[in-house]
């Protein structure tokens, strides 16, 4: 009330001053009275005209954007003024704060690597991520405000939304060919839910693979078990004679040591995955690797194929010697197992274009389907299951191989032809390799080539 009192004394002293101004005149007019009134009466209209003036310009200011400042007049309107100006700008802080928090919040959403979804009470689309319009196939522009069950029309979600019962996610094929999506709903506010998806594709195939993993390490184990264990009730409960019991010792031992090399390839890959990867700095003589793999490759062939190797002398990798030697060693092991009798196995050493180098194990034997080329290095997978068995093969040995290739910052490239044999290649990395004397690196002379 502290702009009452001024207000009212500054009406009174206007109207005082005119009427004295109005008696003046009245007075040399011979009519004082009639003075003082219209005197008082103007002054009256005229305090009233500014003042209305001043309020003008005032709603002028609120009914704008209320860019500039209000108008700074003295008394009343100039104080509701500046408080009014005052309190705007206070709440264009406060929004513009808000705004920038709501903008830090939904960016932080849109980070997420889940996807996140805002339906309003009547399930229309208020907001969602890109995550979640990848999840379901939206636009996250054009389809805000469209009701969601409009666009996703998997009968699992829309009975999952309908039902009102959220305790629990659920999963369905994603919309298009984005995998399996799991969804799950939570209600918050009048009617307003948060629908939260995730893709769990690599995670319910890593699930199918661990289950399968698990059968197949059974089923192989169970069949040599399942042989000893009829071998050895064979022994105990019949009469053999020395040429039985020689045989049946003989079947027993090579049961005996499929399961050895099973549990062997096994702890291979445990190791394989578990381990850091190989140094970088510990170099490996490629020649001393390539020479014990032959050697091994030229006892298990016992003379029924021709075995070629390059030498590779001062060639040197960085890594680890065992698992180089068990990669290589997988290769031309299977070679020799795939290869009819009178064929052949090369294993060659050469240099790439990009520095890099390969080691190649090439055959000429039964090839492979190309069909078959993508999933050979899964774990037990064999594209004849009864012919690897009775080959001796795990159906781990590509696995470990493209394991080592990858510790060392390399690969595995698979190459084949039905009845033209195949070819597999360990491609390794420019910085893993390195030439020693008396060696000439080939790298320098196709540098001093180029520059000559």
């Amino acid at each position: 009330m502290g702009w009452l009192i001024p207000r009212l004394l500054a009406g009174v002293a206007a109207v005082v001053a005119g009427s004295l101004l109005g008696m003046l005149i009245g007075g040399i007019s011979q009519w004082p009275a009639l003075g003082t009134c219209i005197g008082a009466a103007t002054a009256a209209l005229l305090y009233g005209f500014v003042d209305a003036w001043r309020a003008h310009r005032f709603m002028d200011w609120l009914r704008g954007q209320n860019e500039g400042a209000a108008p700074r007049d003295a008394g009343f309107w100039g104080e509701v003024g500046y408080r009014v100006e005052r309190s705007v700008r206070l709440l264009e802080r406060r929004v513009e704060t808000e705004n920038m928090r709501l903008d830090q919040f939904l960016s932080a959403i849109e980070a997420s690597p889940n996807g996140v979804l805002l339906l309003d009470e009547n399930e229309q689309i208020e907001w969602c991520n890109s995550v979640a319009a990848d999840h379901f196939g939206l636009d996250p522009q054009r389809d805000r405000r469209q009701r969601i069950t409009n666009l996703v029309r998997s009968p699992a979600f829309v009975a999952y939304l309908q039902s009102g019962e959220f305790a629990e996610a659920i999963s369905f094929s994603g919309p298009g060919s984005r995998g399996t999506i799991a969804v799950l709903i939570r209600p918050y506010s009048e009617g307003l839910k948060l629908v939260l998806s995730q893709d769990i594709t690599d995670r319910e195939r890593n699930d199918a693979m661990r289950r399968d993993f698990v059968a197949n390490v059974s089923h192989e184990i169970r069949s040599p078990l399942t042989v000893l264990s009829g071998f050895i009730e064979t022994m105990g409960s019949l009469p053999l004679t020395e040429v039985e019991r020689r045989r049946v010792l003989e079947l027993m031992s090579q049961q005996t040591l499929r399961m050895q090399t099973l549990v062997g390839d096994l702890l291979t890959l445990a190791q394989l995955e578990g381990s850091p990867r190989p140094a970088a700095d510990r170099w490996v003589s490629l020649q001393k690797v390539l020479g014990r793999v032959h050697a091994d490759g030229q006892a298990l062939s016992a003379g029924r194929h021709t075995l070629v190797f390059d030498e590779a002398d001062g060639v040197q990798i960085a890594g680890a010697e065992t698992e180089l030697l068990s990669a290589v060693a997988n290769l031309v092991n299977n070679a020799v197992r795939y290869t009819p009798n009178g064929g052949t196995i090369e294993t060659h050493w050469r240099l790439r274009a990009d520095g890099g180098g390969e080691i190649e194990v090439r055959d000429t034997g039964i090839g492979i389907e190309r069909e078959h080329l993508p999933r050979l290095t899964e774990r037990f997978y064999r594209v004849d299951g009864s012919r690897s068995r009775d080959t001796g093969g795990t159906g781990l040995g590509l696995s470990i191989v493209k394991h080592v290739a990858q510790r060392h910052g390399g690969e595995l490239e698979i190459d084949s032809e039905p009845g033209k044999g195949s070819s597999f290649k360990l491609i390794f990395p420019s910085a893993r390799i390195r030439y020693l004397e008396p060696a000439v690196d080939p790298r320098r002379s196709l540098d001093h080539a180029d520059a000559s």
